[in-house]
């Protein structure tokens, strides 16, 4: 089965402060990391982490306000002095072809290995074999999106006794059809995998909502994640300057979260006004117990359920 981990390295909001870095949120999938967002001095948050920015082979922004790209330019060059050679997609809304080309031009700098960029709508989705990345657009004032990342649905349940009641010895034909492939026994007989296993199982959602305030799309959006990271920049009594400036408060996130039926709740994008997380998880779990201010640095494993 495939470790799939979210590591938050960047959970403030606007700018840094001296415990938070400004937006970056890397999800690793077996050797591959996916990340979304890239404030400034996300490759140092890199080296701060457990991760390595070299096995990074996708990047989506959600929208063009600083500290949410602005640590591009240094991310790239990083990758080229540490000798990158394999090529790096680049994601996010119309703008991002003409953003990375500025960035490309900047002073002196010129990477080796080859950049892809792609610009992205409201509900496109883009499948990767294993995994789904769906898009939707947010409201926040300029064009922003979020993303969510589904795996494929696995195999039901493997049922040994009847596996070994049909004739399937133990052994390399039982790994097959615990993977859903179909098998032939020596005695010729064709074993399909619905015969051995139960209804297949819902792969592993992670939604990121980017910033927003709260809107009823993200509800349908997030229905049944494992996990929502959503913006949580304010307790509920800054809601109206939250919601005025395009964000949502712990509340409202956690409002998102119950009504989605989600399985857990992280807060991100915490205003630098905030020195205690205690408020903004009391805000949330009046409502969604399973709400956690996200803290940079903080690595959480994304399980199977069932």
């Amino acid at each position: 089965m495939t470790q799939l981990s979210i590591i938050f390295l960047g959970t403030s909001g606007s700018w840094p402060t001296v415990k938070r870095n400004v937006s970056a949120i890397a999800i690793k999938r077996g050797s591959e990391i996916l990340l979304f967002d890239c404030g400034e001095g996300t490759q140092r948050q890199f080296q701060k982490s457990n991760a390595s920015y070299m096995q990074i082979s996708k990047i989506f922004i959600t929208h063009f306000h600083g500290d949410h790209f602005l640590g591009l330019p240094g991310l790239i060059q990083t990758m080229q002095l540490n000798d990158r050679k394999k090529s790096l997609s680049i994601y996010g809304p119309k703008g991002i072809n003409q953003l990375m080309e500025n960035i490309l031009n900047l002073g002196y700098f010129h990477p080796d290995y080859k950049i892809n960029t792609y610009e992205l709508n409201d509900e496109d989705s883009l499948h990767f074999g294993e995994y789904t990345i769906n898009i939707i657009k947010v409201d926040h004032g300029v064009t922003t999106l979020g993303y969510s990342i589904q795996e494929k649905s696995r195999p039901g349940k493997f049922d040994k006794k009847k596996a070994l009641k049909i004739g399937i010895p133990e052994g390399p034909l039982f790994s097959k059809i615990q993977k859903g492939e179909t098998i032939t026994l020596k005695n010729g007989q064709i074993i399909k995998p619905k015969q051995i296993l139960g209804p297949a199982r819902k792969g592993r959602k992670i939604v990121i909502s980017g910033d927003t305030k709260p809107t009823k799309k993200m509800i349908d959006f997030a229905k049944f994640a494992d996990i929502l990271i959503h913006d949580s920049t304010f307790d509920s009594k800054l809601k109206d300057i939250a919601n005025d400036y395009g964000h949502s408060t712990a509340y409202q996130s956690a409002e998102i979260a119950k009504n989605a039926k989600i399985n857990k709740l992280f807060l991100t994008h915490i205003s630098p006004r905030y020195l205690d997380n205690e408020i903004l998880e009391k805000d949330a779990r009046k409502i969604f117990k399973n709400s956690y201010v996200a803290r940079d640095f903080q690595e959480i494993e994304v399980n199977y359920v069932g």
